[in-house]
């Protein structure tokens, strides 16, 4: 299977190796809360990563003016933004958009709470970035948009996926691949549920720190298999897999927790988005098998260096991310 993973590791590593936390793309959150009948309160959610004054706008109708000063502050790596709104004849029925940079290459969840208490998810994207404010959508339509967002988090998430690219490097047997990623499957939930219901966290800079780590763990074992020794790891590949997913669901979480959903809206939000994430790492798996048995069938000779790329890859960037993040988590600590 190694061979498989060498254009694809190669042409990833051009593409990843570079400063980066965790899911940089993670979506921007605004809620638009109707205070009165013609009155609203503005909170936008924006990762520290991008610039909340320049990097993402809120058009509003031409009619719509803001009330009060802009209150901007930054908690756990989230910049904050509040204010709240008038608008003639309300929003309920027109349309809102967004621009700017940040709009440009991330999702934008938009909770819409009503003066009666029912609340409308939209999502928006670079593609789509307007929408008219309706009343509630369907069940389907809201669980649609979190399943979107967990398979949309996973598939950008180089981390988390050159995770599994690396258990898929050193588990060969089918039966075994499959109890490896249920374990891991498994393991990721537990801590997603765990940390988005609230009885449960995990700082940021130590957990990517950890990520990068686990990633970092998997390179050895992965030479270890190649020279034919043997480990824990080999010999267990689901043990290790449950073990570090516990890491990885605290990393699932920060997709979800950061939007700052209400709490009757948490538990079916928390599934739909846990079932993206497994649809998107399943069809991860998915793509890297069917490579690989058309590599096989296409029996292409690759030279040695070229077969020893996937384990260097994998190596030099969990080594990489495990310094750089480790700065990081030093740096928040001595700021």
């Amino acid at each position: 299977m190694r061979r498989l993973f060498i254009l694809f590791g190669f042409l990833w590593a051009l593409g990843s190796f570079r400063p980066v936390q965790a899911h940089e793309l993670q979506p921007v959150y605004l809620e638009l809360r109707q205070t009165g009948a013609e009155t609203y309160s503005v909170l936008w959610k924006v990762p520290a990563s991008r610039k909340l004054e320049s990097g993402i706008l809120l058009q509003l109708p031409p009619e719509c003016k803001i009330t009060t000063t802009r209150e901007h502050y930054t908690i756990a790596g989230t910049n904050i933004e509040r204010y709240d709104i008038s608008c003639p004849n309300g929003l309920e029925g027109r349309a809102i958009a967004v621009a700017g940079p940040a709009a440009a290459i991330a999702d934008v969840l938009i909770q819409f709470s009503h003066l009666n208490g029912s609340v409308s998810i939209f999502r928006l994207t670079p593609a789509t970035s307007s929408v008219t404010l309706t009343a509630a959508p369907g069940l389907l339509a809201q669980s649609l948009t979190f399943i979107n967002v967990g398979v949309k988090h996973i598939l950008t998430g180089v981390d988390h996926l050159l995770f599994v690219l690396g258990l898929l490097l050193i588990v060969r047997d089918g039966w075994m691949l499959v109890k490896t990623i249920t374990a891991f499957t498994v393991a990721h939930s537990i801590t997603l549920a765990v940390a988005t219901l609230g009885y449960a966290s995990a700082p940021l800079p130590p957990l990517y720190a950890a990520i990068a780590l686990s990633i970092l763990f998997l390179g050895p074992e992965i030479q270890r298999k190649e020279r034919g020794e043997t480990s824990l790891t080999l010999r267990r590949p689901w043990l290790v897999a449950f073990s570090f997913g516990l890491l990885h669901g605290f990393g699932f979480a920060s997709g979800l927790t950061d939007l700052g959903l209400m709490h009757s809206q948490i538990p079916w939000a928390l599934l739909c988005f846990n079932l993206g994430v497994e649809i998107g790492q399943l069809l991860f798996v998915a793509l890297i098998l069917s490579l690989a048995r058309s590599f096989r069938t296409l029996e292409i000779s690759w030279p040695r260096w070229a077969q020893a790329l996937p384990v260097y890859t994998i190596g030099t960037l969990g080594a990489y991310w495990t310094i750089q993040r480790t700065v990081i988590l030093f740096q928040s600590l001595h700021p």
